[in-house]
């Protein structure tokens, strides 16, 4: 039976969402507060510079053919993709390493940092590979509902990995600390220190060395544009400047929401934007989780972010670049352990006009920086300032080239702006970190305990934080709500 289906939200979640409910027949209407869709992954164009403001990395190509696949349409269809060469560099005090397009080249690397570590390296990338396979096919596609689903014949025989920790793991096989923190690095992704998170997770180093990592020619916005362009054709309606004020609950089912002072009947809400947010859209009595549930959960980072427009090529870097020529463990620290703005940040650079032409004017660089910080923690304009002249001079200095008098133009993004842009929680920037006690049905539901015809989609639930899994998100919780009202 066709439902009318309001979604709340334009991000990767909420788009594959609605997808996947046009396409079994149902009526939808995404409301999305901002200008422009996209939610945490939007552009910002400027003097002919082109940014990705959020995600950046293309990583697991294999989960956005599936999604595209099941619409019987391809990447191809939208956007044209690159596989990088090298897929980034790491930049420590005194070396870098170059991470390559393939396996070979990256055992090579290691080999070059620690004679014989490529064995080990083998070894831990083919667990981690069967981890991928099982992680994608099998316990991804869950939606979350009981503990059983992390049972399946596959994960049994590998439980230890849930008690195990990546840390533990990498740390018995490598003794470098460079090449400890490359391979720690992608955990810092899913948001958590690599000594909480499941050992399984090194699916990740999989996803990394040997799926690699992608571009798509334009940036990361070409995909919200394929996603926009699929939707449309299947029937779903987009309103943008529609700010979502109020769920309204009859008789414990979600009937209406409130949008821009205009109420809207609805017989489903899918909400794909920030889960705590959502909630308190919602009278206090038909809330889920308390305020004390969220403050107890370990958060992702946020991030400090600049756009820097240089009117100069810079020399010596990669398109993605990792700068580790500080503490690894003490940031860390300083993110998860005792939330403080870090004494000496890891940051992350990113050049895509190093690849890319599209992304800046002849000549020129597009520059994008990210220094992860704890959620929650107070963000001023000297703040951002103090910390943009620190990273700035580190670049300098390990790049041998000096670029401070060739910026055109800078923009800063932080905690208060992903409160005020995405309602996101603390200002965290990738959702909840996948520990232990965060992963699968430990994570909120997709599908409202309190309130009947009530759903929720994205980072915060299950899967995960992430690109790929917030496509998985929108599938999961499609299916949930096309099986409930189909019976």
């Amino acid at each position: 039976m066709s439902k009318n289906i309001a979604i709340i939200g334009s991000g990767f979640s909420a788009l594959s969402a609605s997808c996947h409910l046009a396409k079994a027949g149902h009526k939808v209407t995404i409301f999305e507060k901002n200008e422009t869709i996209g939610g945490r992954c939007r552009q910002f164009k400027k003097d002919g510079f082109t940014f990705d403001i959020g995600p950046s990395w293309y990583w697991m190509p294999d989960i956005f053919d599936k999604f595209f696949a099941e619409f019987g349409k391809k990447t191809s269809d939208y956007y044209e993709l690159d596989k990088l060469s090298p897929a980034y560099k790491i930049f420590f005090k005194d070396d870098t390493i170059t991470i390559g397009d393939c396996m070979d080249k990256i055992c090579l690397e290691f080999e070059r940092i620690e004679k014989g570590s490529s064995i080990p390296l083998r070894k831990f990338i083919k667990t981690a590979q069967e981890n991928y396979d099982i992680a994608i096919n099998k316990v991804v596609l869950k939606p979350g509902i009981s503990p059983l689903e992390l049972v399946t014949p596959e994960t049994v025989t590998r439980l230890d990995q849930f008690f195990k920790t990546i840390s533990s793991e990498v740390r018995k096989r490598f003794k470098n600390p460079k090449l400890i923190s490359t391979l720690e690095f992608p955990v810092l992704f899913l948001g958590a220190k690599p000594n909480k998170t499941p050992s399984f997770y090194s699916f990740m180093n999989f996803a990394d060395f040997g799926l690699g990592t992608w571009h798509p020619k334009g940036g990361m916005y070409k995909v919200i544009e394929a996603m926009e362009t699929l939707s449309k054709s299947l029937g779903v309606t987009i309103n943008t400047n529609a700010s979502v004020s109020k769920i309204n609950v009859n008789n414990k089912k979600a009937t209406s929401i409130e949008v821009n002072t205009k109420v809207l009947n609805f017989d489903v809400v899918l909400s794909g934007a920030d889960y705590h947010h959502s909630e308190t859209l919602l009278n206090p009595e038909h809330r889920q989780y308390s305020e004390k549930y969220w403050s107890k959960k370990t958060f992702a980072p946020s991030s400090l972010l600049f756009y820097v427009g240089f009117n100069t090529k810079i020399e010596n870097v990669n398109h993605h670049n990792l700068f580790f020529d500080t503490d690894f463990e003490k940031h860390a620290q300083e993110i998860y352990d005792n939330p403080t703005w870090p004494s000496d940040p890891l940051f992350y650079a990113n050049f895509p006009s190093e690849t890319d032409k599209t992304m800046a004017p002849e000549g020129c660089e597009t520059g994008f920086f990210l220094i992860p910080i704890a959620p929650g923690i107070e963000d001023t304009p000297q703040l951002r300032e103090k910390y943009f002249n620190l990273i700035l001079t580190r670049l300098e200095l390990r790049i041998g080239q000096k670029v401070r008098n060739n910026i055109i133009f800078k923009e800063s993004f932080c905690v208060n702006d992903f409160i005020s842009e995405y309602n996101s929680y603390k200002g965290n920037a990738y959702g909840m970190a996948n520990t232990l006690l965060q992963t699968a049905f430990l994570r909120p539901n997709l599908k409202s305990k309190k309130v009947s015809n009530l759903y929720f989609t994205g980072q915060l639930t299950v899967p995960g934080p992430g690109v790929p899994p917030a496509l998985i998100s929108g599938k999961l919780v499609a299916d949930l709500i096309h099986k409930h009202h189909n019976n």
